[in-house]
């Protein structure tokens, strides 16, 4: 097989997201690599579409059959336009703009074993199960990665042949441990006891580990890798070290993943003896049964030339009767396997089985192009070796009838492929309805095309609104595939509309570009909502899906929502008064968006996210915030004295350095920054040992350097090192932009420079530096060091204004990320921290979750099982499902939610999806006459009544001031004590109550006070 030549260098900006994921290695294997895929109905397109984005280097599509009616509820490449055209023809000119840098070609001759062999992966869907069985077999012979992915109806199946000998270098997606030793021993073995932060690392006994940043046992660094032994008190042995130096600080012991080998066999020996992916023995057996139902359907197709017809008995017990006389499976040491057929569960599957459906493609397709890619880039564990996904609980419950044939009979419309499995009326139910999408990142893209595709809000008064604040960058073209290079800068929302609307010119779909939060419910308020049918949320923080979570409850919408990071990825399902509402975990709540304590980052960083935020301020301090400060001294002409001088000192001394006057040339740039290197990395931290000298204890006897505080230690410069070159490099072009001086990315004359220029010392630096560990030490008084730096600010204060640098993460030309990280892995160094390479301060600093193609496309396709649910009108909770997954490990799971919890009070049963509703009667009430009602119709003798945080009413205030209240209308008392008149269209006032008699934990239902 040949493996593409490639020149191009990896579009790090396209790819950001992925390359988080998958890894540089991975990425360049990926872009050389040749994929066959055959079959391009729903599908494949949906195989095609992921590899394209993903940017493999070159996809040749196969499929010579025409265009027909069925494949659009499933192929979005294709439209009216293309019926009885060539499917590979129709196809390629939309999957290649996809991605510029992909080479997609079409073949239109049949598969031979000579066009085989240039392939690494041959990829078959909506195939026969001869060509399945010939192909299988070529690609087995010549070394040739070979997957079989096909769907029918609510059923899909996934089959992976990698050779008998193929090697996964990464088999996981977690990142190797690693953890801060505390003090390794002279012996035989050696123990390594690690810090107690590092207690939680999962090291197991046999894995291999290497060491690097020891100080004394300096023999271990960068060592082979080693394996360990971990004993019951978390201490590693390690094997002899009874003749290395003495330990004496700092370090990391590091994982070193070991590469795994698989074997697979054949497609005709795995038809028989199949080895599935299953969580249960229960799964197992349903697995079994599904296998041999395929192949049922495959005996049905060669003996009658078609498909089952669509909900057909007589089909279906054919079917039944060709899955019965198969023989029987094998186990893995070849025995028969002695398991009964579940002919219910085949019947099912043959009478829905001549459908396609988009949700189904999206999740198979997603599966199987995450294959390609564990086959291409040797990283993940590919699937051992059949996988079966059903989803016929989105057929209606027991005891409702199921559709009938004549209802699901071809219409010669573009959703015959969906009538076939739930019928022209549950179609037209689908067409009329109202959905809310919140966000059109890659989730919400592929949530869109979906409901393009199945038809959702299509006809009358049905629609759908997508929106999204956001505008696109580069960095999502990877991913949200409605997005193309010339959408940059455009707004979501807008752009993932107009590009719907081209997959189905019958959708209604309208988009809005104002955030869904507390600031915009004018425009989203009651009006809004109580069009909507149910809202679909794509969001990539918990605080915005916790909103939209509470509008949902609110409203009482139907919420579905989803969510991804990496190959992981989960979609739930929230139903109104059958299911528990979304709650963000508490874990996530608690840590998005929470700040590092600035003590720790600024003296006593003990990971590695703490240097990487002391470099990002750093950037802050040095080139945006000390520029806007001294523009304005030079603008407003105020004195020094007049600020608030420690913090003016702490801003300011820094950008000014050893330099006294502005500079004029990129030698005073160069300058600046070695002088600033020695600041930071050497003496600022002598400065710190002095007040807290390594062998300090304090009052409890205890060592000031233990637990989380690592003891620091000064760097020396060495030009000659990387990152100490790359620093300095660096600063000096982002001191020269901000003083608007001409840069230079001249290495080698940067080098030659360095030769020549002296180190500052303490000396050069001191006498207009604050004290550093603490602005608050600074005098009070001006002092020399204060007039000093005065003095110099003058000197600033001539010529133009400075630029103050705006942090930007993406652009690599422009020295923000590499000072980050060279300032960040210096900060590491000083501290025996394992420093962040460039790509992982990136990921830190701008929080970015890692993301890829397959994943999105997986949990939009399991969202849209449950709006079919939702649509049918599924009321019982075993009905629904939430689903995990977890591409890169083969973990896919789906549960039954939980009920919303009950909660009493006396003869009152509720749940969060209940409410107590008080009209407001004409005229309206005034606050005696709510609480009168609320005794008179609940017996609830009401304690405190709030609106929001403001108290409208409590038992515990004097007569007096009850009175006043009591009296007036509540809308008029709602504004008196807020200031806040209903927003125009407003229908609702919820209150909230305490009563009389309630336990500790109880939570009444909100009071909704209809205007």
């Amino acid at each position: 097989m040949d493996v593409l030549e490639t020149s191009k260098s990896l579009d790090e900006e396209l790819y950001s997201r992925q390359m988080y994921v998958l890894g540089l290695p991975a990425m360049q294997r990926i872009q050389g690599a040749k994929v066959l895929l055959s079959g391009l109905q729903g599908l494949g397109a949906e195989v095609a579409k992921n590899l394209v984005l993903m940017g493999v280097g070159s996809l040749t599509l196969h499929d010579p059959h025409p265009t027909c009616w069925s494949d659009l509820a499933a192929q979005f490449f294709l439209s009216k336009r293309d019926l009885e055209r060539s499917r590979a023809e129709a196809c390629q000119e939309l999957v290649a703009k996809l991605n510029e840098s992909v080479q997609v070609c079409i073949h239109t001759g049949d598969l031979t074993e000579d066009l085989l062999l240039d392939f690494q992966v041959v990829v078959l869907t909506a195939s026969k199960l001869e060509e399945q069985l010939k192909v299988g077999t070529l690609c087995h012979k010549h070394g040739v990665c070979f997957l079989v992915a096909d769907t029918w109806g609510l059923v899909g199946q996934l089959f992976c042949d990698f050779g008998e000998d193929f090697t996964v270098q990464d088999p996981t997606e977690a990142e190797p441990l690693t953890a801060a030793i505390q003090h390794i021993t002279q012996g035989s073995p050696g123990i390594v006891t690690l810090k107690k932060e590092a207690h939680g690392q999962n090291f197991c006994s046999g894995d291999l580990v290497t060491f690097s940043g020891i100080e004394g046992m300096v023999e271990l660094n960068d060592c082979a890798p080693r394996p360990i032994h971990v004993q019951e008190d978390g201490t590693l042995e390690i094997g002899d070290t009874t003749t290395f130096s003495c330990y004496l600080r700092g370090g990391a012991v590091t994982e070193v993943k070991r590469p795994k080998t698989v074997s697979h066999e054949p497609l005709d020996a795995a038809l028989l003896q199949p080895r599935v992916v299953a969580q249960s023995p229960q799964e197992v057996h349903r697995a079994h049964c599904l296998h041999q139902a395929f192949r049922a359907l495959h005996k049905f197709h060669h003996h009658n030339g078609r498909p089952p017809r669509p909900w057909d008995p007589v089909d279906a017990d054919m079917v039944v009767g060709l899955a019965r006389a198969l023989e029987p499976l094998k186990g893995t040491e070849g025995e028969p396997l002695e398991e009964p057929l579940d002919e219910a569960l085949v019947r099912t599957v043959a009478l829905s089985s001549a459908g396609t459906l988009s949700p189904m493609a999206a999740i198979l397709g997603a599966m199987a192009a995450q294959e390609v890619l564990k086959a291409i880039s040797r990283k993940f564990m590919p699937l051992d070796q059949w996988l079966y996904f059903d989803a016929l609980d989105c057929l209606p419950e027991d005891g409702k009838p199921l559709p009938n044939p004549e209802d699901c009979i071809p219409r010669g419309c573009r959703y015959d492929g969906q009538i076939a499995v739930f019928g022209a009326g549950f179609q037209k139910k689908l067409s009329h309805q109202h959905y809310l999408l919140v966000g059109a990142g890659a989730i919400g893209c592929e949530l869109l095309k979906n409901f393009a595709l199945v038809g959702l809000g299509t006809r009358g008064s049905g629609s759908v609104t997508v929106a999204d604040m956001d505008h696109i960058e580069r960095s999502n073209l990877s991913r949200q595939f409605l997005f193309r290079p010339q959408d940059i800068g455009r707004p979501k929302a807008e752009v993932a509309a107009e590009a719907a609307l081209r997959l189905n010119s019958d959708l209604q779909v309208t988009s809005f570009t104002h955030q869904l939060d507390p600031s915009t419910e004018d425009i989203y308020g009651d009006n809004f909502f109580s069009r909507m049918d149910g809202v679909a949320a794509a969001l990539d923080s918990f605080q915005a899906r916790r909103y939209v979570a509470v509008r949902c409850t609110h409203y009482l919408k139907p919420l579905l929502e989803a969510g991804t990071q990496g190959t992981l990825g989960h979609a739930s399902v929230f139903m109104p008064h059958v299911t528990e509402p979304y709650r963000a975990p508490a874990s996530a709540t608690a840590s998005e968006d929470a700040p590092y304590p600035v003590c720790t980052v600024r003296h006593f960083p003990s990971t590695v996210e703490h240097t990487v935020q002391w470099a990002r301020d750093e950037f802050e301090g040095l080139f945006h915030l000390a520029a806007e400060t001294i523009n304005h001294h030079q603008q407003a002409l105020t004195s020094l004295a007049d600020t608030d001088r420690p913090q003016v000192l702490t801003l300011l001394q820094a950008v000014l350095g050893v330099l006294r006057e502005r500079p004029q040339t990129w030698q005073d740039c160069v300058v600046w920054a070695l002088g600033h290197w020695q600041l930071r990395f050497c003496y600022s931290i002598m400065q710190l040992l002095k007040h807290f000298p390594p062998d300090k204890v304090l009052e409890d006897g205890t060592l000031f350097w233990s637990g989380s505080k690592r003891c620091p230690q000064p760097l020396e410069f060495d030009a000659s090192q990387d990152t100490h070159f790359l620093y300095v490099l660096a600063a000096a072009n982002l001191y020269a932009q901000m003083h608007g001086l001409p840069g230079s990315q001249d290495k080698t004359g940067l080098r030659e420079l360095l030769k020549l220029l002296p180190l500052p010392g303490p000396q050069d630096l001191a006498p207009i530096f604050a004290n550093d560990l603490d602005p608050a030490l600074a005098s009070a008084e001006f002092g020399p060091e204060q007039l000093k730096l005065h003095e110099a600010l003058e000197f600033w204060s001539v010529g133009p204004h400075l630029k103050p640098l705006r942090f930007e993460k993406d652009n690599d030309s422009n020295f923000h990320m590499d000072f980050v990280a060279a300032a960040a892995s210096l900060r590491a160094q000083n501290y025996g921290i394992l420093p962040a390479n460039r790509m992982q301060s990136k990921r830190i600093v701008a929080r970015i979750i890692p993301a890829i193609a397959t994943t999105s496309a997986a949990v939009a396709g399991l969202v849209v099982l449950e709006l079919y649910k939702v649509v049918g009108g599924a009321q019982s909770l075993g009905a629904f499902r939430h689903s995990y997954l977890h591409l890169a490990e083969n973990r896919f799971s789906r549960w039954v939610p939980h009920a919303p919890a009950i909660q009493t009070f006396h003869h009152l049963k509720w749940t969060c999806w209940d409410r107590l509703k008080v009209p407001a009667g004409q005229p309206e009430r005034n606050l005696e006459s709510l609480l009168a009602h609320l005794q008179e119709q609940h017996g609830l003798r009401v304690r405190m009544l709030l609106y929001g945080r403001a108290p409208l009413y409590s038992a515990a205030w004097p007569p007096e001031k009850q009175a006043q209240h009591l009296s007036l209308r509540v809308t008029e008392l709602v504004q008196r004590v807020t200031g806040q008149v209903p927003l125009p269209g407003q229908r609702v006032l919820v209150l909230e109550l305490s009563c009389e008699g309630e336990e500790e934990d109880t939570i009444f239902p909100p009071l909704h006070y209809e205007l």
